[in-house]
């Protein structure tokens, strides 16, 4: 029994209800019921997680242990949280540690969320892959479950206004058949972005026309999202800006020392 999961879950279905989102769910017959897995989910925006978390809760009330930056188990307000929770603080300048914790969680049957793509797409589209859980599903001897979900950025994504009110807002996901770890790691990383990106045309295909002009859709769907390439350069200019300011932090941190010896 994991009373603060079962309660953080409850409370999101109920805002759900209060925000009157439709769910559209795709092949949730797919999720395995049991047994450890890779829960591979593309990212959009900051509610993937709870959505991309739906298929194992319907697949006998399921938990997914999400690696999440380390930043967010540092915060007093969402650390406590997270720890409850038993998901996985990852540090990006030492993965180490979290990977070797995934991969225990992983052999004794936990499903451990991941996201290939490793930072929100400013596109829509799918960004390239890591291939941190091709290795995790091969070190663990457990297979990869890739989930989809389309239409969680028109509700809070980078960049973008938060819309938390009813707006009634269409969140499509669907489930591809589990993947097995055979091959290599590249191998295997490729299989599993075809297949992601397979299901994410059928979602939008699914989903119908999309609204034109809107930041949230795709430019190749006729909206004015950033294309693939546009993103990924303004992605190299926050890692640059994050950069720059850790330098000048570090500077400081030195300056000081300096002063007080």
């Amino acid at each position: 029994m994991e009373p603060v999961y079962g309660t953080i879950l409850e409370v999101a279905r109920g805002m759900w209800a209060v925000q009157g989102i439709r769910f559209t769910e795709v092949d949730f017959q797919k999720f395995p019921r049991e047994g450890g897995a890779v829960v591979a989910i593309n990212h959009t925006g900051y509610l993937d997680f709870p959505f991309g978390g739906k298929p194992a809760y319907a697949a006998g009330r399921r938990k997914v242990r999400f690696m999440a930056k380390k930043e967010v188990f540092d915060n007093s307000k969402s650390g406590p949280v997270m720890r409850a929770l038993k998901h996985i603080p990852v540090d990006r300048e030492a993965g180490a540690e979290a990977y070797a914790a995934a991969v225990r969680a992983l052999q004794a049957g936990e499903l451990v969320g991941v996201y290939p793509e490793a930072t929100h797409s400013r596109s829509f589209e799918l960004k390239g892959f890591k291939s941190g859980a091709a290795r995790m599903a091969i070190e663990a001897g457990v297979p990869i479950v890739p989930v989809v979900v389309w239409g969680a950025q028109q509700i809070w994504t980078k960049g973008l206004p938060k819309k938390l009110g009813r707006n009634r807002f269409r969140i499509m996901i669907g489930v591809c058949d589990p993947i097995q770890p055979e091959g290599t790691a590249e191998e295997l990383t490729a299989r599993l972005k075809s297949e992601m990106q397979a299901m994410l045309l059928k979602l939008q295909d699914l989903y119908g026309p999309h609204p034109q002009g809107e930041p949230w859709v795709p430019r190749r769907l006729g909206g004015t999202a950033p294309t693939l390439e546009e993103a990924e350069a303004m992605d190299a200019a926050d890692i640059e800006e994050r950069r720059r300011r850790r330098d000048e932090g570090d500077r400081g941190e030195g300056q000081a020392a300096g002063a007080d010896a």
